[in-house]
């Protein structure tokens, strides 16, 4: 299938399901465009087993010309983490650093060594053997959450906004950590050598300090470019060329594109909006990358759901998926609540936040993208299968309620 083609199929099944969604259903758009799909996807499996092949064959040639694993992580993620870092306000965000910032880092890495460790006790009691050093990559590539299908909950839910860019901040700065934690620790893996603290600490560098500085630099450049136009069509042309070449270019030098994406994202939506553009472009600008926001993650869901297809069905991997669910639960807690214990005694935080930061850590697609980024083999199918359970879960069963936990916990929710 031709790539336009492709693209034009995904887009025509995100806008009808989504229309299906908001017309006869009226679930938060994203997860509503993903439970569709998935009860698609396997309805067109029933189907085949059923005496009707086409209709198998149809999703799984659909699926074999999409690379999830470059979709998202090479096309896809460069815009939405470019789009939701527009909107982030640095003074917010500057207030709360230090819990941002200790979620982002000792968070994802406390994630991925504690659910790591817990995963491999769970796979060998179930049979299903796995080194401790793919657990681990498990546990990196379970660690991002995605904010999307609950921040627009959040907001109607009347959540105060400290704690909207609690959870804003965190996932865009974890986004970019976690797949730096995950590229390091795959990368060590696979190719046999040896983890060493000094081995870790120059590649961690490399790619997560060499992506702020690259971010900076891009954006900086974006910044002063915009200040010399005064042409909405031009300042958005700049800011759609600064995401898309400056994501390709920090993969040509080996620098964290999704934490250069974020960075050069703050600037320009705060010192660039103030200083660079008049009231017409930033309401041109702001259209645009909402618009592209919405999209793409209509798109993304729609993929998710597609992925169904899959997950492996054997019953002992189905079941490593759902114990790992309370656990990688507990282990998110664990990682919420010693920052905000440790750090209550400087400042108050909102009541009922470690509970919503908590059940709000959804994990989504990036989590799906890196299991499949795997080379193929058994320790990648079942990754791939049991992160795609508790992605599910995550989505479907934490994005759903997330809204009563809000309404228990915050009397503004009420």
């Amino acid at each position: 299938m031709h790539l336009l083609d492709l693209a034009a199929l995904l887009l025509s099944l995100a806008a009808l399901f989504g229309y299906l969604n908001h017309r006869f259903i009226g679930l938060p758009a994203t997860i509503g465009v993903m439970v569709i799909t998935m009860l698609s996807s396997l309805a067109m499996v029933l189907l085949g087993t059923l005496g009707f092949p086409q209709a198998n064959a149809l999703v799984l040639e659909l699926l074999s010309d999409i690379d999830f694993d470059d979709t998202l992580m090479h096309g896809m993620l460069s815009f939405l983490l470019f789009a939701g870092a527009l909107h982030v306000d640095l003074d917010d965000l500057a207030r709360h650093r230090w819990i941002i910032g200790a979620l982002a880092t000792g968070g994802v890495v406390f994630t991925t060594f504690a659910v790591g460790t817990l995963a491999w006790f769970v796979f060998a009691a179930l049979g299903l053997p796995l080194d401790y050093g793919y657990c681990l990559v498990f546990g990196a590539l379970i660690a991002p959450t995605d904010p999307v299908a609950v921040l627009a909950i959040m907001r109607s839910a009347g959540v105060p906004r400290s704690l909207q860019t609690k959870v804003a901040g965190e996932s865009l700065f974890n986004d970019g950590v976690a797949v730096v934690v995950f590229l390091v620790i795959s990368g060590t893996v696979l190719s046999g050598e040896a983890v060493t603290l000094s081995g870790v600490t120059k590649l961690f560098a490399l790619e997560a300090v060499g992506g702020v500085l690259y971010g900076l630099i891009i954006g900086w450049i974006c910044y002063q470019m915009l200040r010399t136009v005064d042409d909405y069509q031009i300042e958005v042309l700049l800011t759609l060329a600064l995401v898309m070449g400056g994501y390709t270019l920090a993969t040509r030098l080996h620098v964290s594109g999704p934490l250069a994406m974020v960075v050069a994202g703050l600037l320009i939506g705060n010192s660039g909006r103030r200083f660079a553009m008049s009231e017409r472009t930033r309401e041109h600008l702001d259209s645009f990358w909402e618009l592209v926001d919405g999209i793409l993650n209509a798109v993304l869901f729609l993929l998710i759901g597609l992925e169904v297809l899959a997950v492996e069905g054997e019953a002992r991997v189905l079941t490593a998926g759902l114990l790992l669910i309370p656990l990688v639960l507990a282990s998110r807690f664990v990682s919420v609540s010693l920052p905000v214990l440790a750090l209550r005694r400087f400042r108050d935080f909102t009541p009922g936040a470690v509970r919503v930061l908590t059940w709000g850590g959804l994990r989504g697609g990036i989590s799906v993208a890196l299991a499949l980024s795997l080379p193929p083999g058994g320790e990648r199918d079942l990754l791939v299968s049991v992160a795609y359970v508790v992605v599910v879960f995550s989505i479907v069963v934490q994005g759903l309620t997330i809204r009563h936990v809000v309404a228990s916990v915050t009397p503004a929710a009420k």
